[in-house]
This record gives C-alpha cells, structure tokens and sequence, in this order.
C-alpha cells in the first residue's frame, strides 16, 4: 500500500502550516481503500481524509492516518432528453471538473467555478458560490462505510444538505469515506444571475452562454481571493451568518448600510466579510497573520509557521463581530488539534 509515516503535510493544506501526520495514505483507487479498510492502521488510528486541503486549518500535528484523495475519473453514466449525469471520482480536482462540464456544453455548476478543493470534499461542505449550491446539481454519491468496509449509496435526502452543511459534517461525521459523486447537469441551459456583481459582469454580453458564467465568476473571484501560492489561505474563512428576521430589522435600524439576503422560514443571512469589515479587521496583521485588504472573509497567513497564531486571531475576530453586532460568526474552516 501506498503508506508513509510521519509524512509532512506541509504541501497539503493552503496555510502552509508544516505539520506531520502519523501515518498519510494515497488513495489511488477504490481497490486501494477497500484494502487500506481491513489493516489495523486503520482500524487503530484516529482517520483524517483531506482533499485539497483548502477548507483545514492544522493547529498541531495529527497522530493518526491522514488518507489524501487522489483517486480520478469522469465519465457519463446517464443521458436523457434534457440532463446528464456524470460521475466524478472523488479525488477529482473541483474546478477541473467543472471545467470539463462546462467544455461539454453541460449546465449547472459553472457558477461554482475556482472553488478550490475537490470533488469528494464538495458535498461534506455543500459548496456554494453566487446563488447555486451543490446540492442543486447533486444526484447520488457512494461512500465507503468505515465500520463495515462496505460500500452505500446515498440520495440527496439521505445527504440532508443544508447552508455548508451535511450529513456528513454532523451524525455522519468520522463514519464514511466519499469515493464518488454523480451529478445530475442540465443541457437546456437556464443561467442563475442572481448576485448583483455576476449580472454587472455579464451586462456588456447580449446573450451569455455558461462559458461567460464560469470567466465572469473566475474573474470576481480572482479580484476578491488571493492566490494560495503567494498568500497561504482556505479561501473563505467564516460562514455567513443566517438570523431571524426580527434580529436583523433591529440591527438595520443601527446599521443601515448591512448587506442581506433573504434565507426563508423568517430569517435573513447576512454578509460576514461586511461584519468583519465594519469592525475594522480589513488590512489588519498580527504575529503573521491578517485579513485580506481585498476580501475581509478571508485569513492570510502572511508568515507564521504555527496554525495555533491563526485559531488565536480568527477567534478575535469573531468576539469582535459578536461585541459589535451580538451575531455569532462560524468558521467554515475545519480546525484540526
């Protein structure tokens, strides 16, 4: 099997934080994780499956088995009048795969372009970006079931996908390993431009195609983001938070300028970047760590070598946001130690 000890995941996650697991894993194939799934390394170690590493923060070591997806393949499994489905392995690069979906001329999760990670780690977290989510193009995943060594099958209701949330990231957290994802992609293309900045965009295009979506999103996101490569970060740092619509009315009151969305049942989400903002964290560093002078949802880790300097600050950012406004902020970010 493909087995190291303790391997340096230093060039695994986007902070750049050097950390070692006890043991890492290459997951090639489903062949080599059913195989890994029966030896006592992993039935006796505490187990950490990273995709890109774009959505974890390591604040020590991890004594155990680290398994990294880098297992691949794309390929139609359905086709119908007006959709297609296409499974992807889960160690399949996300903005990869979309590019290709996009290439096809097949719909759906151009919106969701240059997220970064990969396709395994996409409905843990349901991504979403610019008014789609993953579970508006999900069909069905398989998983290996971490106590039996089997394979499941799970439906979108079996997921129970909601804002960044699954089942996975709550009682099914720790308990299974996703291996692949199909999605169910349209070939009638009907765009979603709800957020204002996507639609400002496009304005100049008389009729844009979903190629326009995916350059127009991949062009707001690199003016926002910075580059992992020069600037280590995970992207989006804090979810934004949603709260009973009473709660903001009175906060609007206060704060005239807060940004908001309607978010169904009588609440209302709001912007956290705008909250971290108005708190006067844009800019700002502390022992090597800071908030992006571009985008105040993201955390830069401009120099520090320990992940425990970015837990300390992002956690003075949210008691600040929660003295200021009384809204709690959650971090979207894993921390792991």
């Amino acid at each position: 099997m493909n087995l190291h000890k303790l391997f340096s995941l230093k060039e695994y996650n986007t902070f750049n934080i050097d950390v070692k697991s006890a043991y890492s894993f290459f997951y090639l194939s489903d062949e080599s994780i059913f195989e890994l799934s029966r030896s006592d390394i992993f039935q006796n170690n505490k187990i950490l499956v990273l995709g890109g590493g774009s959505n974890i923060l390591f604040a020590d070591d991890f004594n155990g088995l680290v398994i990294h997806m880098m297992s691949k393949g794309i390929e139609i499994v359905k086709e119908e009048d007006d959709f297609v489905y296409v499974k992807a392995a889960a160690g399949e690069i996300w903005d990869e795969f979309v590019e290709y979906c996009v290439n096809k001329n097949y719909a759906g999760v151009e919106n969701l372009s240059l997220i970064p990670g990969t396709v395994g780690a996409a409905p843990v977290q349901n991504i979403g970006a610019y008014g789609v989510e993953l579970k508006d193009v999900f069909f069905e995943l398989n998983a290996l079931n971490r106590n039996t060594q089997e394979k499941e099958k799970f439906n979108i209701s079996d997921c129970k996908f909601a804002y960044r949330n699954s089942v996975f990231k709550n009682e099914f957290k720790d308990k299974f390993i996703i291996l692949d994802v199909i999605f169910k992609l349209t070939k009638k293309h009907k765009l979603n431009l709800e957020y204002g900045r996507l639609k400002e965009e496009l304005s100049e295009i008389i009729a844009p195609g979903i190629k326009d979506v995916r350059d127009a999103v991949i062009r707001i996101r690199e003016s926002k983001l910075p580059d992992p490569e020069k600037f280590p970060n995970a992207g989006s740092f804090f979810k934004n938070p949603v709260i009973p619509e009473r709660e903001y009315l009175k906060l609007k009151k206060e704060f005239p300028q807060l940004v908001s969305y309607p978010a169904g049942e009588g609440k209302t989400k709001l912007a956290a970047g705008q909250l971290i903002d108005l708190c006067g964290w844009k800019g700002k560093r502390e022992n090597g760590v800071g908030v992006y002078d571009h985008q105040a949802l993201v955390i830069v880790n401009y120099s520090s070598v320990c992940g425990k300097d970015i837990y300390d600050f992002s956690e003075k950012v949210k008691q600040s946001v929660y003295k200021k406004f009384g809204v709690e902020i959650e971090r979207e970010v894993t921390i792991i130690g």
